[in-house]
């Protein structure tokens, strides 16, 4: 009877025991417990290796923080970042484009509203003249990371082995192909939204107009938009440039291309390969009729911007997270002027100290800011349907499918669709 007494009664001491290592195991896993929030972001290796780099810093210094990281190369991206908005599945901090602002939030719901956060967001690093750029219908929906323009880059030791001077005019780049074009090298190449916009400046500076009035409306009229088709077409069957369709950014390196245009914040992820061949790259004014027009019907905008989720459950551990990114000595020196010349006065000042702004993209950060012709790009001129209907508009008159005139008027009624 004793004996069952005592087994009783080691029975129910070693439940309390259990129960009491049950309990002090809770409390260590909700001291323990993550706020786990999702960043996502578009680039090529180098950007994913030290954004990686940077969220594990700020997981050190936030250890309470779990982020989760979701990344692809562009065109990738932007299709994922597409659904993920129309389904509300979108990540807690994201990049976006500017464009995005007035296709998702129009009305300035479309993304968190950063003002709230300003307690933790650091929003007294950036000018107003910067911050309007992310605001929709008086709401602050995301913060440029720097600015960006389409940009002219020119491998200046081909130009040399060829006695050229670098073109500064349109008729300085026919004048290099008739030069070069003898041994396969273009003297300039791109991609399409780069050739758009290229054909564009030209058409601005030909006829005086502007593709979109003050208003919003379309400048242009049917004969102008011949002009740009006429202006590229030109550029093919001149061999200044290789169509769109058959660029390769391998043949910059290789110096099949002697100069190409690409974003600032694009430099190095097209002409790195050309300067690690010994070869010296100059990022020029922007071509014109007249250098002293230089930057006359180009454009300027955010190189992007990062926004927080509407629909974040952690509004405050987001916006550490973004402060982080825009505001940080560890993450400005980890970046560096990848993104462009960060516009965060804090990020600058860091970058300055550590003699950091050098190289290529900060070359082409400093045209910019240097020129004082340059405009603020209508998100409108990034469609890319329209893009792509320019390029099919060219294609017909260079393969004899239909005269400039024709195809001026398919184009015509896709823009006065789309605007």
């Amino acid at each position: 009877m004793k004996c069952k007494r005592l087994l009783a009664g080691l029975t129910a001491f070693s439940m309390i025991l259990s129960a009491g290592s049950c309990g002090n195991e809770q409390l260590v896993r909700s001291q323990n417990v993550q706020t786990e929030i999702t960043l996502s972001w578009w680039g090529n290796d180098t950007r994913t290796e030290y954004t990686l780099a940077a969220v594990r810093k700020f997981e050190q210094l936030h250890p309470e923080i779990k982020v989760k990281c979701n990344y692809s190369e562009w065109s990738g991206y932007e299709a994922r970042s597409r659904i993920r908005m129309i389904s509300d599945t979108e990540a807690d901090v994201m990049q976006i484009n500017v464009s995005w602002l007035s296709e998702f939030s129009e009305d300035g719901t479309g993304y968190y509203d950063l003002s709230k956060v300003s307690d933790v967001l650091d929003l007294s690093n950036f000018s107003e003249d910067y911050l309007r750029y992310g605001v929709r219908n008086g709401i602050l929906n995301a913060v440029p990371i720097a600015m960006n323009t389409e940009t002219v880059y020119f491998n200046k030791t081909i130009f040399d082995k060829y006695g050229l001077s670098l073109p500064e005019t349109w008729d300085d780049l026919f004048a290099a192909a008739e030069v070069m074009s003898a041994d396969g090298i273009y003297p300039l190449s791109g991609v399409a939204k780069g050739l758009w916009l290229y054909s564009i400046a030209y058409a601005e500076q030909k006829t005086g107009k502007t593709f979109f009035t003050e208003n919003g409306e379309p400048g242009f009229s049917q004969d102008d938009y011949r002009t740009m088709i006429d202006f590229y077409v030109d550029l093919v069957n001149k061999n200044v440039i290789p169509k769109t369709e058959d660029f390769k950014k391998i043949s910059i390196a290789s110096g099949a291309y002697a100069g190409t245009i690409a974003w600032v914040s694009d430099a190095v992820n097209y002409l790195g390969a050309a300067m690690d061949n010994g070869n010296e790259v100059i990022a020029v004014d922007y071509t014109a009729f007249d250098p002293a027009d230089s930057g006359k019907g180009w454009y300027e905008k955010p190189a992007t911007l990062y926004a927080m989720s509407k629909n974040t459950d952690h509004p405050k551990e987001a916006a550490l997270l973004l402060d982080f990114m825009l505001n940080s000595k560890e993450w400005a020196l980890l970046q560096g002027v990848e993104k462009g010349i960060p516009i965060s006065h804090s990020a600058l000042d860091y970058l300055e100290e550590a003699g950091m702004l050098t190289g290529l993209q900060y070359e082409a950060s400093e045209v910019m800011a240097n020129n004082l012709n340059l405009r603020e790009m209508d998100p409108r001129l990034e469609l890319t349907s329209v893009i792509d209907a320019f390029v099919d508009a060219c294609d017909l008159v260079l393969y004899d499918k239909a005269t400039a005139d024709e195809a001026a008027a398919q184009f015509m009624a896709v823009c006065n669709e789309s605007f």
